[in-house]
């Protein structure tokens, strides 16, 4: 049998659609649409309707169909807001993220050519570009409404950014059919029920939060509850049980966080946790069951793909694997051809291109999208094994990708930034394991010895901080092969070693 899985039918897909109306249309006007832990945001499906609304009709005039709009907001209802309110007008708004520097905001906007951001004050601005400060948007949200713009469902409708290979974050675009794929992920991985209250406890402008945390629950009339920022996560197992979270969702390293007290934690209502962003460890996962009698059901997928892999309350992943594809889905595992290797046998995890959460294609780089493509089958980069029953289990990554809590980010990226320090001759930046259930991205350099304090903030001044290296050593050479490669595993296994 051959590792090409697939089960049941995607959702129809209809001829004219709007994301954001989906996403408006799940709950009843009196219900609780959302609420903000140790703030004062909360908002009931009628609340939300009329802000996006009003914030549609502000923005439609101002900015021309199909126009981008970049979004620079900080972890506030904003963000959700301006996100919605831009697509219910037919505009495509640009997802970044709050951490990213001067430098990097400026590189994403040349790459956008956005016509309008919406920019909080405390942020780095793109130059150059038009702005509507925070306060302004949050006054357009009491105008009067707009009703959503219907159109092709395969048109743009938002961009998020990806680290590429090449060391320069690419735009992934995305259509307004993606938010139907979602369906999928809300049966075969959440188990989402409209009388879910679900907790989110990452921030807005990471997709795995604003897809599952918001997007996902509102398109079928759930609560969703995210944390005030600064909210101290020992505090997280008294939150759950004083807001009856019945679905608790963050990346692995929180998880890690929220069990770091050894006693139980009581939350009568809680169901189950998911995770996402980085492979869950068997012993995290042993935890949580342990401290809360619930299981944590863990997703994999990509910015090109939202999560396609998953176990699910009723269908949990085996131990030690991914999960199953997710019904609707079609996923294979790939060997040097278009052909899917034999179950059992390790291939490149690929989705095939008729999924509809599948990108557009990356932004103005028709040559990039076509390379991951091979034959009908998008590649993930992954590498994996499928056994009979469709369980896949993760066998790490085909390039030198790394995972910091949850973002992929570009060894060439941190090296190009890094490199040009004055001190520094030559360097690498490797994902290193420092425990059992931690990574971090640490760099191996060679030239002057520098203060590590000096290092880190070079870094911060030029990186995001999830991309800041979290350990510097300095090494005398660093190891490459005939070609001047620059052998990654052999620097890895030296920082490891030495650590």
């Amino acid at each position: 049998m051959l590792s090409d899985h697939h089960e049941g039918a995607p959702p129809a897909i209809p001829s004219a659609f709007n994301l954001a109306a989906h996403v408006l249309a799940g709950g009843a006007a009196s219900d609780l649409a959302f609420d903000l832990i140790g703030g004062e945001a909360r908002l009931t499906y009628a609340d939300l309707r009329a802000a996006v609304g009003g914030a549609t009709l502000a923005l439609a005039s101002r900015v021309p169909p199909g126009g981008r709009v970049l979004m620079r907001l900080g972890n506030s209802l904003n963000f959700p807001l301006c996100y919605l309110a831009a697509i219910s007008a037919d505009l495509v708004p640009v997802v970044t993220s709050a951490q990213l520097t001067a430098p990097e905001v400026a590189d994403l906007a040349a790459q956008v050519r956005p016509a309008l951001a919406v920019q909080d004050p405390d942020l780095p601005a793109a130059p150059d570009v038009p702005q509507v400060t925070a306060a302004e948007f949050r006054a357009f949200c009491h105008g009067p409404a707009q009703a959503p713009v219907q159109g092709d469902p395969d048109r743009p409708a938002y961009i998020v950014f990806t680290s590429g290979t090449s060391g320069r974050p690419r735009g992934v675009v995305h259509a307004h059919r993606a938010i139907l794929a979602r369906q999928m992920m809300i049966r075969d991985w959440y188990g989402l029920l409209p009388r879910d209250r679900l907790l989110h406890a990452g921030a807005f402008n990471w997709t795995y939060t604003l897809g599952t945390g918001l997007m996902d629950p509102w398109s079928i009339g759930a609560t969703a509850l995210t944390l005030a920022p600064g909210t101290d996560f020992a505090t997280l197992p008294d939150l759950l049980r004083a807001h009856d979270i019945s679905i608790f969702a963050a990346a692995p390293g929180v998880y890690r966080r929220l069990l770091r007290g050894s006693g139980r934690i009581d939350a009568p209502a809680l169901r189950h946790g998911l995770a996402a962003g980085e492979k869950l460890p068997d012993t995290l996962r042993a935890r949580w069951r342990v401290a809360t009698g619930t299981d944590i059901h863990e997703a994999f997928g990509m910015s090109e793909c939202s999560t396609f892999i998953s176990g699910a309350p009723d269908r949990p992943a085996a131990p030690g694997a991914l999960g199953r594809p997710q019904r609707g889905r079609r996923v294979a595992l790939l060997g040097d051809g278009t052909a899917p290797v034999p179950r059992g046998e390790e291939g490149e995890i690929a989705v095939h291109r008729s999924d509809p959460g599948l990108m557009l294609g990356y932004l103005d780089a028709p040559d990039d999208t076509r390379a991951r493509m091979r034959g009908d089958w998008f590649l993930t980069g992954d590498r994996g094994e499928m056994d009979a029953d469709g369980q896949i289990t993760y066998l790490g990554r085909a390039d030198d990708m790394m995972n910091a809590g949850g973002f992929r980010v570009s060894p060439i990226e941190v090296e190009t930034a890094m490199a040009r320090h004055p001190a520094i001759t030559d360097c690498a930046a490797v994902e290193c394991r420092v425990g059992a259930e931690t990574s971090i991205i640490a760099l191996a350099y060679t030239g002057e010895a520098v203060p590590e304090a000096d290092l880190a903030a070079f870094a911060e001044a030029r990186l995001a901080r999830y991309k800041c290296p979290r350990n510097f050593t300095r090494v005398a050479s660093l190891p490459r092969g005939a070609n001047n490669k620059l052998l990654r595993r052999r620097v890895r296994a030296q920082l490891e070693g030495s650590s």
